[in-house]
């Protein structure tokens, strides 16, 4: 019986061994293998369509900006689709690194956006407001962000070490609480009339560079995204090599292990919602004075909740959420285009992230899989050389 079972590994099995059974890349490997398959099962669904799968995947491409479009309007070109693109893609890798640092130490910030809305009203009225100069405004903006946006994940750290709220809770109810404040301050001393938004910061505040003239085209360029990629490093430096790092890792596996081997549980909480805030924050000024210029009352931005799953696709590794948050933002980015090209609603770019994600949550499945085979293929190698043992031994 148990010879049938293992030789039931096929050369489907062994090849899929092959390539995904080293544990040193499976964290590389794994996820690309299930992108793959989310991209299949996207073509079947834009086949229901009757839309050309290739196609569509090269409209969404063209409309990132990683391709070039057939033609453009004038003083546009597929550099200006590209950096509007990154602009795009800066406050998302801010907000999922915000997701990651927090899970690490088991802790859920579903409250990202939130973070984010404080952060870029509180920095609009204090700096976007004023006349000070880009050279002042520009570290004034960014640290304004880090300060609002920590004080908020600080708050919710505190509360579910002091008094052992979840923090999935607070959160929330923290989302509604700042969505509403801010809308009510806006309306009552920055709307304006005709957008229905809030006033426009100044020139010299905003952390993108807009209507640039480069090259015969105009194009914006993003000022943050020269600290968000720098920022993905620096948090795997300080998850993967610092004591501090080592701490809340620990606590993310077993709070009671931490706290017996005498690391404080409560404290590395409130630091790492801190952390997770502070980089919410730079997510909510380069949003919000950054992409865009002003706010609209009573919306919080998808950003946050879109982080969520850009860092679980990423595998809550601050590397792989560079990846992960590139390709979510070219499907996003180009949706318009594909949508006005391929005659498909632009919802189908929700449906296309939606199954890459569900795809991507079986990683832990596909590992199991591949384990178990692999497990087999060493069973039967074992039985094969026992096998050959026994029949020498008859020889001999």
């Amino acid at each position: 019986m148990k010879k049938t079972k293992e030789s039931a590994v096929g050369p489907i099995g062994r090849g899929f061994v092959k390539i995904l059974g080293n544990e040193r890349t499976q964290n590389i490997t794994i996820p690309l293998f299930a992108i793959l398959l989310s991209f299949i099962a996207c073509a079947v669904v834009i086949a229901l369509f009757h839309s050309n799968p290739w196609s569509t995947f090269v409209c969404f491409l063209q409309g990132g900006g990683v391709l070039p479009k057939p033609e453009y309007a004038a003083h546009k070109g597929q550099l200006t689709d590209l950096m509007g693109m990154v602009n795009a893609l800066t406050p998302m890798i801010f907000a999922a690194l915000a997701v990651a640092v927090a899970l690490k130490t088991g802790l859920f910030n579903i409250g990202v956006s939130g973070q984010m809305l404080a952060a870029g009203f509180v920095t609009s009225v204090l700096i976007g407001y004023s006349k000070l100069p880009m050279a002042a405004a520009i570290p004034l903006v960014l640290v304004t962000g880090i300060a609002v946006g920590g004080a908020v994940g600080a708050l919710i750290g505190w509360l579910k070490h002091r008094f052992n709220i979840n923090e999935v809770v607070s959160s929330i109810m923290l989302n509604y609480i700042i969505q509403y404040l801010v809308s009510f301050l806006i309306n009552q001393n920055y709307i304006n009339m005709v957008s229905r938004q809030s006033n426009p910061v100044s020139t010299a505040s905003r952390l993108t560079l807009m209507n640039v003239s480069a090259f015969g085209l105009k194009i914006d360029i993003p000022l943050g995204i020269v600290l968000a990629i720098p920022a993905a490093f620096l948090v795997r430096f300080l998850l993967d090599k610092t004591r501090l790092g080592y701490e809340l890792k620990v606590v993310g596996l077993n709070r009671c292990a931490a706290k017996y081997a005498g690391i404080n549980v409560g404290k590395s909480m409130v630091i790492s919602m801190l952390i997770s805030g502070a980089l919410a924050g730079l997510a909510g000024v380069t949003y919000y004075l950054g992409t865009f210029n002003s706010i609209q009352p009573r919306i919080l931005t998808s950003v946050g909740f879109d982080s969520i799953a850009v860092c679980l696709l990423g595998n809550s590794n601050p590397i792989g959420i560079l990846f992960s948050s590139l390709l979510i933002t070219i499907i996003s980015k180009g949706s318009n285009y594909m949508s006005s090209i391929m005659n498909i609603p632009q919802e189908i770019s929700q449906v296309i992230t939606g199954l890459i994600l569900l795809f991507s949550a079986c990683g832990a499945y596909i590992k199991y899989r591949v384990a178990q085979t692999n497990e087999a293929m060493l069973d039967e190698a074992l039985a094969a050389q026992r096998v050959a043992e026994n029949e020498g031994d008859e020889k001999a």
